[in-house]
């Protein structure tokens, strides 16, 4: 699973002419689900967003989670982020999980969000979006759970 994160003062999703989902501050996560991720990945990946320090604390460095700051996540799915474009002008997909795969993994990932206590929202899967944000900061995190596979970071 490979994640983009980042820290908003708000941020919503609209598909066609409604909107679907918004927070205040919080977290915007749009994920891609890869060939190959299983649970294990969803779990790891929750457990990162959760605890992920980016938010200031009284002396404005970062230090403190979503979850300290009481703030929301809005995940939305996004397959481009495993893109493939070191080759052509046309980006290739296929490291990315089949629809089926990805919603199921998706859904525990956000599962296990919630699981922590921290409120969670979502685009809607398959759909085009148009996801709207205000970044704080900006900061933006890049989060990759085949790190873990390749012994770049710890699982625990």
């Amino acid at each position: 699973m490979r994640a983009v994160v980042q820290r908003v003062a708000d941020a919503h999703v609209d598909v066609d002419d409604r909107r679907v989902a918004a927070i205040g501050v919080g977290l915007l996560v749009l994920l891609g689900v890869a060939q190959g991720d299983s649970g294990r990945d969803a779990a790891w990946m929750a457990d990162r967003v959760a605890g992920l320090r980016i938010f200031p604390d009284e002396q404005g460095k970062m230090n403190l989670s979503v979850r300290d700051v009481g703030g929301e996540v809005l995940a939305v799915s996004q397959f481009t982020l495993l893109a493939d474009a070191r080759r052509g002008r046309r980006p290739g997909f296929s490291d990315a999980a089949p629809p089926e795969e990805a919603r199921i993994l998706f859904d525990e990932f956000v599962v296990r969000l919630r699981e922590t206590g921290i409120p969670v929202s979502t685009g809607e899967f398959q759909a085009h979006m148009r996801v709207g944000l205000t970044n704080d900061g900006p900061v933006t995190i890049i989060l990759d759970s085949r790190d873990i596979r390749d012994g770049k970071t710890p699982a625990e």
